[in-house]
């Protein structure tokens, strides 16, 4: 008897459902199996991370869900998002849906949240790690991290809203970031995360983790572009088995436009209209963002674009099939210009927090 007559028992309807079930099996195993094969990197945990994720910050409610089906159809398998971010529910509503219609597995997926800036403190590693763990309605995640390495306060109910009003933002001084790190240990002991790591640290401050660890941070994420490219940071934290991820790896317009919201004004430098970044791209018949993205990954760093550009969605994942030469790799090195972005002056007087990560930069 063939394959087919398992359908013809039972009555119609019955047969119907059994049909139905069955296509829907099919169309998820092609839509997995059509999806481009994405390196991998190894944390120290032994733990597998796809070797380019897609970044969540910005992305609106009502345009990120569009978007994540799209990435997770395109073939992003590891998702970064943030309490800060407030989109986390929407997240956890279309990872949840995919997983119960069959189109993955909750280990296909690697999921990364962080401790917001507002709630550095032993405390608010546990009590944000359960707030997020129920929005995205998961059991654990693959990557907790600490955002930042000082504190603030906030009078308002999110950051964006004390953020903008600027007086409702207040320093906490009294960050203590290896009793911080202490709990962070202890989500992973509980089993609420696989591995834990860090944003946004100096040197010294990932330094002094290590010095007084016993779980070793996995992941260092920090603003990382051709014009930042910090290369004595990313050195050190090879040295010491930490994966490297990059935030804003095509620069950061969406910066500008959150600047102006606060009711400021900053003109950031274009990455992708950089004639240098061009020419490479020409050279490759490939574009300036997929070059920038696959010269993080020859440098052994994992990029996090953001996008919600069907297109670019596509695009900022096809870059494996090519390889910067050696004369591109030392044109794009030439580019650092310790331009940051992201220095965090939330509110005047940042620097005097004595976790301020960046003390160094702020009088050049």
């Amino acid at each position: 008897m063939g394959p087919i007559s398992k359908f013809q028992k039972g009555p119609p309807l019955a047969r119907l459902v059994l049909i139905m079930a069955c296509l829907n099996s099919v169309l998820a195993s092609v839509s997995i199996a059509s999806s481009p094969t994405i390196p991998t990197l190894t944390l120290n945990t032994g733990k597998k991370i796809p070797a380019i994720g897609y970044g969540t910050w910005q992305a609106a409610e009502a345009e990120l869900e569009k978007a994540l089906d799209a990435a997770l159809e395109a073939g992003y398998r590891h998702i970064d998002t943030a309490a800060v971010y407030e989109n986390e529910k929407v997240i956890g509503n279309v990872i949840k849906r995919w997983i119960s219609n069959g189109k993955l597995k909750r280990e296909d997926i690697f999921l990364v949240t962080k401790v917001p800036t507002y709630a550095i403190d032993p405390e608010g590693v546990r009590e944000y790690l359960k707030k997020s763990l129920a929005n995205l309605q998961m059991d654990y995640v693959d990557l907790y991290l600490v955002h930042t390495p000082f504190g603030i306060k906030i009078i308002e109910e999110t950051l964006h809203s004390a953020v903008s009003s600027g007086s409702n933002v207040e320093i906490d001084y009294k960050t203590d970031l290896l009793a911080v790190w202490r709990e962070m240990e202890k989500q992973v002991d509980a089993g609420f995360t696989k591995a834990i790591g860090i944003s946004n640290f100096n040197k010294s401050q990932v330094k002094r983790i290590l010095d007084n660890c016993k779980i070793r941070p996995s992941s260092l994420q920090v603003e990382l572009h051709p014009y930042l490219q910090q290369n004595e940071l990313v050195d050190f934290c090879k040295e010491n088995n930490i994966v490297v991820v990059a935030y804003s790896p095509l620069g950061s317009l969406g910066l500008s436009v959150y600047i102006e919201k606060l009711g400021k004004k900053e003109d950031f430098q274009n990455v992708l209209q950089n004639p240098t970044i061009k020419a490479i791209a020409e050279k490759h018949s490939k574009t300036a963002a997929q070059v920038v993205l696959r010269f993080d990954v020859q440098r052994g760093i994992i990029p996090i674009p953001k996008s919600t550009n069907l297109e670019r969605l596509k695009q900022n994942l096809d870059i494996f099939d090519f390889e910067l030469d050696a004369d591109d790799i030392q044109k794009l090195k030439k580019l650092d210009a310790h331009v940051r972005f992201f220095n965090f002056m939330i509110r005047d007087g940042m620097e005097t927090h004595p976790e301020y990560p960046f003390k160094d930069e702020v009088h050049k």
